[in-house]
């Protein structure tokens, strides 16, 4: 599985977050850091499987470019200010196909750990 960062803020966070998770899984994953273009770059060339971002609010600087790129029903803003998703509605979005998550920084140690188990669980081990 590859995986890009992007987003606004805290993309070395995000991406240390999202490899001790998959380790914690067992799995070896390829994990890039790049500006928001690239990333929803690599994602719409195959070059990469799944997106994750980071910003203030979740949705706007954490998935614009991959909106604008892969389109909004590609992405999901799994947690906002004041809201995270439920267990159920991530797991809504990670098997009906979405590729790029979008959350606050302050949500990483919350969001990761259960999109990665998810993602785990959907693409086998």
């Amino acid at each position: 599985m590859k995986i890009v960062v992007g987003g606004q803020i805290e993309k070395t966070a995000l991406a240390a977050a999202l490899t001790n998770e998959f380790i914690k899984q067992g799995q070896v994953v390829e994990i890039a850091v790049l500006n928001d273009i690239e990333a929803a770059m690599a994602i719409q060339s195959g070059n990469a499987d799944y997106y994750f971002g980071a910003c203030n609010t979740g949705g706007g600087g954490a998935l614009a470019m991959a909106i604008a790129i892969l389109g909004a029903s590609r992405c999901a803003t799994l947690g906002m200010p004041g809201k995270i998703l439920s267990e159920n509605e991530i797991a809504q979005a990670v098997n009906s196909g979405k590729v790029a998550f979008g959350f606050t920084a302050q949500d990483i140690e919350i969001i990761v750990p259960l999109v990665v188990r998810l993602l785990v669980a959907k693409n086998g081990s």
